[in-house]
């Protein structure tokens, strides 16, 4: 399909299916090897060590690419493992802007390459026009985007930062984990690396743990590569083969899904035990509007909050039967998550607080069982939440996944 402009639906069913095997193969060939022959004294195929690079890992990267609208990208072994990637093309004593509401696996490595002398990182509130203004002024090298946030689904103008980071030379990344290039393609609205721990909608099986990076400009995508080599976090070539065979039904997934999610949401915003729910597609959502023009669709991630705290929350968890605890998301199956105790246990009360991340907030990420089933699933849960209950559970000691 190369030169020729194809809908990303057919990249992500069909780029490199077919595509000269000698024996034919629909579907492209899994290369489970270390190691490659040298046709002669010193001429390789282009190939000689996975570690450096792999035909099913490079048509992984390549179909994201296209999709994300990037010059090349880079396979990892983690979605932690992209996000560093991108940290590490910054000069010594850069400075970070990143999200004040961001995921807290990512505010955990900012702070710690932070505290290593690495760079120093500012955690601000992005749609803050004001706060961007003066963290603008300390002119960064990286701002770092998540749009929507997790787990409170905040959205930021994507195109308006970019402008802003390019004014005064830095350079801007997204992380699209919650929507996917199904969804939105900052590529196109001036980013220069889209993050993405492929581990979810990409793969969208919860049975791969991946990252990538897709750059804007080739010669920075051949930089990625070359310390993504150096340092060893490529990704193995199973993993890209598993994540590409999620990737072929990326779309279908996520249009079922968010449409789920849409039923869920509004089902959530009339029940007496919620709160608040937060979701982009409800059109009292405050990024409401800019979700509109920015993405293609709303996703299947959201939150609410329920009135009676961490009790209703403990109760809440408890009684649902489809919906499973669990950390991660974009998976086919439905997830429900408490982050005060579980993926943001790491962080404090006071970044909590500012966050705006309640003991009583759940998150669900919305799968593809029936709708009709989700929805009797969350009112019974509902139903059980309100009831007379033991005290808060106390918060985990362990940290996000």
């Amino acid at each position: 399909m190369d030169g020729k402009p194809v809908h990303p639906h057919t990249v992500a069913a069909a780029n490199g299916v077919a595509d000269g095997d000698r024996f034919g193969a629909v579907a492209p060939p899994l290369y489970l090897t270390s190691t490659f022959a040298f046709p002669a004294y010193g001429t390789t195929s282009g190939y000689d060590y996975s570690r450096a690079a792999n035909p099913t890992r490079d048509l992984l990267a390549d179909t994201l690419a296209k999709l994300e609208g990037g010059a090349g990208a880079v396979i990892t072994c983690s979605g932690m493992a992209a996000i560093d990637l991108v940290l590490s093309r910054l000069p010594r004593d850069a400075f970070v802007v990143a999200p004040h509401d961001c995921y807290a696996g990512t505010r955990r490595l900012l702070q710690a390459r932070s505290a290593r002398g690495s760079f120093e990182a500012a955690f601000i509130d992005q749609g803050d026009a004001a706060a961007m203004s003066r963290a603008l002024k300390h002119v960064p090298s990286l701002v770092l985007v998540e749009t929507p946030s997790n787990p409170l689904m905040r959205i930021v103008d994507i195109a308006a930062i970019a402008a802003q980071a390019k004014a005064v030379g830095a350079r801007l990344a997204v992380d699209n984990t919650f929507l996917s290039p199904a969804l939105q393609q900052p590529v196109r609205l001036g980013a220069d690396y889209v993050i993405h721990s492929t581990t979810k909608y990409l793969n969208g099986h919860s049975d791969v743990v991946g990252g990538a990076v897709i750059a804007a400009d080739a010669a920075e995508a051949e930089a990625l590569a070359h310390w993504a080599n150096v340092t060893g976090v490529t990704g193995a070539p199973f993993d890209a083969y598993m994540t590409l065979r999620g990737v072929r039904s990326l779309f279908p997934r996520v249009a079922q899904q968010q449409a789920n999610a849409m039923a869920i949401a509004r089902f959530l915003r009339e029940q007496p035990q919620v709160a608040r729910v937060y979701y982009p597609g409800l059109p009292d959502h405050p990024g409401h509007d800019l979700a509109a023009r920015q993405q293609q669709g709303f996703g299947a991630m959201l939150s609410f909050e329920l009135r009676e705290g961490a009790a209703a929350a403990r109760r809440f968890v408890g009684a649902t039967r489809i919906f499973t605890l669990a950390e991660s998301l974009g998976g086919v199956e439905s997830l429900v998550a408490h982050p005060v105790t579980m993926t943001h246990a790491s962080m404090d009360a006071d970044a909590l607080r500012r966050a705006g991340i309640g003991a009583g907030l759940l998150r669900l990420s919305v799968g593809l069982e029936a709708g009709e089933d989700l929805i009797a699933d969350l009112a019974g849960a509902l139903a059980a939440s309100s009831r007379a209950g033991g005290p808060a559970p106390a918060p985990l000691k362990g940290e996000p996944c």
